[in-house]
This record gives structure tokens, C-alpha cells and sequence, in this order.
């Protein structure tokens, strides 16, 4: 047991760590714009090359069953590296609109090898308590996705460039990480070849369709709302006449949420999830 709880510590900080790609382009998005001469719709246009890339690469690897067939460990390095690469590259003074969507759309195509291939890690270590260690892994993804911002506020005397290759670096520092640390779990299942068929019977399962509904919903307004934090406190701070430091507030508004996802994970643990869900609901309806 200590020993799965060393796996899940690496796990975290590997999530951490390589999530951070998530975002990178926004935190510097101003940068972006002015050394690119990029017209202001540039956020959406970037947000949504990495959101495209990360739904199309978790398809194939879902389909070609990537992480069941090949170690996830060495998986998800080679993703965080091959990701951290395309990051670096929006560095290149040669890049146009563009070049930047496509690096962004790459990136997105190797996030699908860090967040979800991090969770198929745990659970080949997991056989109980998957639930509580997965609220976990959520927590570093939304920590990781905040913590450009915070990397903007506390690098100011540094470059964008060096900010953006400061991220890349400590996305391959995670997927080394977990590549030495964390060999391949006691209840690893291996694939099998491609078949195209699971599309149709895994939605045939009432339960997993309901939840993977509930689940795509959640991902639009949720990523639309960690890409906007900046341009709300920007447009809020120009129309009351405030001083923010934008990007210290957009860190803490996106990263609250790493703490909601732990708490989330242990009370679902200790009462069950669908009480949790309801209790929720009227929270939600009736507090709010």
C-alpha cells in the first residue's frame, strides 16, 4: 500500500507538471499577440486548436488502444516530450497565426497521451479506491492548467519565450519522472488490435452513456471558462478603473478547483457519489 502511495505521489506530480502545456499559450497570449502582430481573436482560435488536438488524439488512442498496448509509462514520456517540443517551437519568431494553431493542435494531440494515459497508470495500480485517487489526479490537471499564469506573474523580469521553455522543461521533467519511477501496474490488462466495433458497444452500456454525456457537456463550458478568467479580469479592471495582477487572480481562480476536486473525490468516497451528485444539485439550484 505505501508503495501505491508513492505510485499516485509521482503520478500527480507528473500530471502536474505536463498538464501545464494545457494553457502555456494563454498565459502569455498578450505577448503572443503583439510579437506576432495577431489580431485579438487569436485566444479562442488558440484555446480551441488544443481543445480539437486533445479530442482528436484521445480518439485515436482510444481506438488503437495506444496505452494498452505499449507501456503507458513510456507512453506518456514520449507524449509529454513530443509536447513540450511543439510548445517550445511558439517560441520561433518565424511563426504566423497559422503555424501557432497547428503547434497548439499538436500539443492538444499529445495532452491526450499525459491526462487521460496518467489515469489508465492508476488505475492498473488501483483495484480499490480508484475513485478517491483519480480526484486526485483531476486536482493536478487543474493545478497544472493554472500554473502558467502563475509563471507569468512571478518570471515578469524574464522573457515570454523563456516562461513558454520554462514550461516545456517541466513537462519533460514529469514524463521522465514517471517513465523511471513507475513501471507498469500489478493489474495491467494488455490490448488487443484495433476494433472499431467498441465505439458502438461501449455506448451501448446505459450507465457509461449517461456518464460520458454528463461528461462532454462539462468540458466545453468548463475549458471556455479557464480560457476567458484573464480576458474577464482584464475587461473588469478597465471598466471599474482597478489594478489586478491578472495573472497571479487568473492562477488562484483556475487552481481553486484542485481543491474542490480532492475534497469532491473523499466525500464521494465516504457517502457515494450519487448522494454527493444530489446534494450538489440542490446546493446548486437553491444556494447559488
Amino acid at each position: 500500500m505505501k508503495h501505491h502511495k508513492f505510485v499516485l505521489l509521482i503520478i500527480v506530480i507528473s500530471q502536474f507538471c505536463c498538464t501545464s502545456l494545457w494553457f502555456a499559450s494563454n498565459a502569455v497570449l498578450t505577448d503572443l499577440i503583439d510579437n506576432f502582430n495577431l489580431k485579438t481573436n487569436a485566444l479562442e482560435n488558440l484555446t480551441s486548436a488544443v481543445q480539437f488536438g486533445f479530442i482528436l488524439g484521445t480518439l485515436l488512442f482510444a481506438l488503437l488502444s495506444i496505452a494498452d498496448r505499449f507501456s503507458p509509462s513510456k507512453v506518456f514520456f514520449f507524449c509529454a516530450a513530443l509536447g513540450a517540443v511543439f510548445n517550445g517551437c511558439l517560441t520561433f519568431n518565424e511563426n504566423t497565426l497559422f503555424s501557432l494553431l497547428i503547434l497548439r493542435f499538436l500539443t492538444g494531440i499529445f495532452l491526450a497521451g499525459i491526462y487521460p494515459v496518467g489515469m489508465k497508470i492508476a488505475t492498473d495500480y488501483f483495484e480499490k479506491g480508484l475513485g478517491k485517487s483519480l480526484g486526485y489526479l483531476v486536482g493536478a490537471l487543474v493545478l497544472g492548467t493554472a500554473l502558467p499564469h502563475l509563471l507569468k506573474d512571478s518570471l515578469q523580469d524574464y522573457s515570454w519565450q523563456n516562461i513558454v521553455l520554462f514550461i516545456s522543461i517541466l513537462a519533460i521533467f514529469g514524463g521522465l519522472l514517471l517513465f523511471i519511477l513507475v513501471p507498469n501496474g500489478p493489474y495491467r490488462k494488455k490490448g488487443t488490435a484495433l476494433d472499431i466495433s467498441i465505439c458502438y458497444k461501449v455506448f451501448k452500456n446505459d450507465q457509461f452513456r449517461k456518464a460520458a454525456f454528463g461528461y462532454f457537456g462539462h468540458m466545453w463550458e468548463l475549458y471556455t471558462f479557464w480560457a476567458f478568467v484573464p480576458i474577464l479580469l482584464i475587461t473588469y479592471s478597465n471598466l471599474h478603473e482597478v489594478n489586478f495582477k491578472i495573472p497571479l487572480l487568473s492562477f488562484f481562480i483556475i487552481s481553486i478547483g484542485s481543491i474542490g476536486c480532492i475534497v469532491g473525490s473523499n466525500v464521494a468516497a465516504a457517502i457515494g457519489t450519487k448522494k454527493q451528485l444530489i446534494g450538489l444539485y440542490f446546493y446548486l439550484v437553491f444556494v447559488v
